[in-house]
């Protein structure tokens, strides 16, 4: 039962993932949540495992929940499920969007997800954020901290014309404020 589940609950989110892996986010979450595979603090931790190791979002998320709820065999189901949607219609879009693009009708349509997919986006981001800064244990004051100064480094720097740093960057920058904020 639990690798239907897992193919189940997987394919609904490889299906309805538009945006990337940050779209995905509350679908998996929804998801995740529902079946109890994780519980919401671990879903967090995991979001940020999977953000700074290579390879997308989604896959490492799905396979990390598979092999977590069903071992080897589930992490194979609960991937292969997340990517068998973006497959096919990669398929189909190669085969029918060399013609279709310009359509004005495609062209709308593409332009009106767009802050779609933003919103979702924004949405997710300031819902990590305050879940994990205002947690129901109260406020997380060293989160707030180190969200903080990933804002300064973000956006303020650029306006004294010090490029921002890279994804990569930002993401070594916070683990070594955690490690000195939180302790190691």
């Amino acid at each position: 039962m639990i690798y239907l589940e897992l193919f189940l609950g997987f394919l609904y989110v490889g299906c309805f993932a538009f945006g990337g892996a940050y779209g995905a986010i509350p679908l998996i979450r929804d998801v995740v949540l529902k079946y109890g595979w994780l519980a919401e603090e671990e879903l967090t931790y995991m979001i940020a495992v999977s953000e700074s190791t290579p390879g997308p979002i989604m896959i490492n998320l799905a396979t990390y929940v598979g092999s977590t709820q069903a071992g080897i065999l589930g992490s194979f189901i609960a991937t292969t499920a997340v990517v068998i949607p973006s497959f096919v219609i990669m398929l189909l879009i190669t085969a029918v969007l060399k013609h279709a693009i310009k359509h004005p009708a495609v062209q709308a349509v593409l332009q009106g997800m767009k802050p779609c997919i933003i919103g979702i986006i924004l949405a997710t981001g300031l819902h990590m954020m305050v879940s994990h800064c205002f947690a129901a244990q109260g406020v997380d004051g060293r989160a707030l901290l180190i969200t903080g100064i990933l804002a300064v480094i973000l956006y303020v720097l650029p306006r004294f014309k010090i490029n921002k740093p890279s994804p990569i960057m930002l993401i070594i920058i916070s683990a070594c404020i955690g490690v000195v904020v939180y302790g190691v």
